[in-house]
């Protein structure tokens, strides 16, 4: 469930977005001139309607020396880099996803940036980056994101995906600590995950791939963790499932969902709905969302079932087949940025298919008040502190 940033598709089908852009708008703009000397030359004359109006992207370099040079916003465009990067050799970029919405009220807001800011330098100092001050680097986003607001969709659903990148430039063939590094950020606008109502997704349980270890780097945002992923998600497209359900060791822990953090609901025998993510152990990405779920549960939002407790805790996925088989299994759903919820129906199992239930409109009795409380939060709905206004 990776989230694309096709930026000239997304371009022409917003093009109305744009459309409206005032000449004062702080923009770089093109005009398409001519060379004709007089009208009636037959050459083309300036022509009001052919004004480009580009998008822009954020880029600060850092040098071991130096520290962090001055940042620039300008128009997005492609990078020059020399052929000995050490991100083209050795992996060194870690990123960040979040988004930028659009309110009724014409306020636009980011959602928990301030968690995306400390994951990233956490991911930074994992490969040896450089590490940065996020109150600083989040102030010149907002900066790039008021410049480029009407790239922000009005349509309900919608928003502007932000994107920081971290990589290592150092000119030299050799694995270290790099001397050089470009910190940069671009945006896209993007539809809902959903655009005609939730459709629950088929999971293969992966055995022959892990997506990471203990004492690996799982727990952190990093570009080398998203390419190994790729042939395991094609084969689990082959056999007819949507995404990888990524089990570890011999008892098939569960890890996460594709991209995304993975929960599970279990009905107890007193009637008790328990909700289970795996702990934090080294293996699994702390997500913003995956946060925001467990806190919005433990704050028990309006909607969830009354008797609820929530667990960080391993599972197996002899848990989840016997809780299947028993009835007791309520439901199950994968949690990130992009879809923010995506329940689960089914799950492919050792030569068999382990159904899970799913509502009427694809989500259960936990997952749709969650959804529900954090989409309300995000789009200004529902007044909340994890709306940081640009």
């Amino acid at each position: 469930m990776t989230l694309s940033l096709f930026r000239s598709s997304l371009r022409s089908a917003r093009s109305s977005t744009r459309a409206s852009t005032r000449l004062a708008t702080p923009a770089w703009i093109t005009m398409t001139s001519s060379r004709n000397m007089s009208s009636g030359s037959g050459l083309a004359d300036i022509d009001p309607s052919r004004v480009e109006v580009t998008d822009h992207m954020l880029t600060i370099p850092w040098n071991v020396v130096s520290g962090w040079g001055v940042p620039k916003i300008q128009p997005y465009g492609p990078l020059a880099l020399d052929p000995s990067c050490t991100v083209l050799h050795y992996a060194q970029t870690i990123f960040e996803g979040m988004k930028a919405y659009r309110h009724d009220n014409g306020k636009v807001t980011l959602f928990r940036p301030d968690m995306n800011m400390k994951r990233m330098n956490t991911s930074a100092a994992r490969i040896a980056l450089p590490t940065f001050d996020g109150e600083a680097l989040l102030e010149i986003i907002k900066q790039l994101i008021r410049i480029d607001k009407d790239w922000i969709p009005k349509e309900p659903g919608h928003s502007l995906y932000v994107r920081p990148t971290l990589i290592g430039t150092q000119k030299a063939v050799g694995v270290g600590p790099p001397s050089d590094a470009l910190l940069f950020v671009i945006l896209s606008p993007v539809g809902p995950y959903y655009p005609k109502g939730f459709k629950p997704v088929s999971l293969y349980g992966t055995t022959e791939y892990v997506r990471a270890t203990p004492g690996g780097t799982g727990a952190f945002k990093l570009g080398v963790n998203y390419a190994p992923g790729i042939l395991p998600q094609k084969q689990a497209a082959e056999l007819g499932y949507a995404q990888n359900l990524w089990l570890h060791g011999p008892e098939h822990y569960l890890t996460e969902v594709g991209t995304m953090n993975m929960f599970v609901v279990f009905k107890k025998e007193d009637g008790t709905f328990e909700l289970v993510t795996p702990p934090l152990d080294g293996m699994i990405l702390p997500g913003v969302t995956r946060d925001s779920v467990l806190s919005l549960a433990r704050q028990h939002v309006p909607g969830l079932p009354e008797k609820l407790v929530v667990s960080e805790r391993p599972v197996t996925m002899a848990e989840v087949k016997e809780a299947s088989e028993k009835g007791r299994l309520v439901e199950m759903f994968g949690a990130g940025t992009a879809a923010v919820i995506s329940p689960v129906d089914r799950i492919g199992y050792l030569g068999e298919d382990v159904h899970v239930p799913t509502g009427p409109d694809g989500m259960g009795p936990v997952s749709r008040p969650i959804w529900k409380e954090l989409v309300g939060r995000q789009t200004g709905e529902i007044k909340s502190d994890w709306s940081v206004e640009i």
